[in-house]
């Protein structure tokens, strides 16, 4: 498929340019596989993740710059966009892959598992788009924000997890809103589970879970739109569930 190209009207369907993409959570699954997507549609990349070794060689193989960062501390959110911006002249695509899920009840949880689940999913999220957004507003880019299914409908056993992502769901058709004016679009992608480490307590097999290459699928869709079309939120079920929620 050709590369979508940016003319210097802001409502023709053809685009110049679109030459860099932010990922958070890029080391793996979803964050990964969303990478290796704009790799190949010829953006150049930055690739931010907690774990320094796994970021790099994720990196490594994509010919990305590599940041290790913890997106629940806002100096380290502040630097991968100040860092990506001076590097790559601007910012076109955010990825908000950054995330993770812990498992409880209401009657069971944590403190602590709850901070943590709050600090990364939302708080993180919502800095790296307070400093992203200025950058996004000049290349009248895209916002994509890794919600989850379980933010649409009760996930027992997610209770946490569930709640950040349906406020992603939540801040993303905010956004929207609030950009509207700019030029700027955001997504919420929102699927069941997904083949990735993070699905691995599930004991389904690979075959049986939705692919991260899926989610990829999503986001290039989003760029072959036309500037005035957006779509907020897309829910990917799995088939085979019984109520397309696990």
């Amino acid at each position: 498929m050709p590369r979508p190209i940016r003319t210097a009207d802001p409502d023709s369907f053809r685009v110049e340019r679109m030459p860099s993409a932010l990922v958070t959570g890029g080391s793996s699954g979803i964050g990964l596989a969303i990478a290796r997507m704009l790799r190949g549609e010829g953006f150049d990349l930055t690739l931010a993740s907690r774990t320094k070794e796994k970021i790099e060689a994720a990196a490594a193989e994509l010919g990305a710059r590599a940041l290790a960062a913890d997106m629940s501390k806002e100096e380290d959110c502040i630097r991968v966009v100040a860092d990506h911006a001076e590097r790559f002249g601007g910012l076109d695509v955010l990825v908000n892959s950054a995330g993770l899920g812990i498992a409880g009840t209401v009657e069971s949880l944590q403190a602590k598992h709850v901070d943590l689940q709050l600090g990364v999913n939302l708080r993180g999220l919502l800095i790296v788009s307070r400093e992203a957004i200025p950058h996004l507003k000049r290349s009248k880019g895209w916002i994509v924000n890794l919600a989850s299914i379980a933010g649409t409908a009760p996930a027992p056993g997610l209770t946490v997890y569930g709640a950040t992502k349906a406020a992603v769901i939540a801040l993303t058709r905010s956004q929207n809103a609030e950009l509207d004016g700019d030029g700027v679009r955001a997504i919420a992608i929102c699927p069941g589970f997904v083949d990735t480490p993070m699905a691995q307590w599930t004991g389904l097999a690979h075959d049986e879970m939705i692919q991260p290459e899926d989610c990829a699928e999503i986001v290039r869709m989003c760029l072959r739109l036309s500037p005035r079309a957006r779509i907020p939120q897309v829910v990917v079920e799995r088939v085979g569930s019984a109520n397309g929620v696990a």
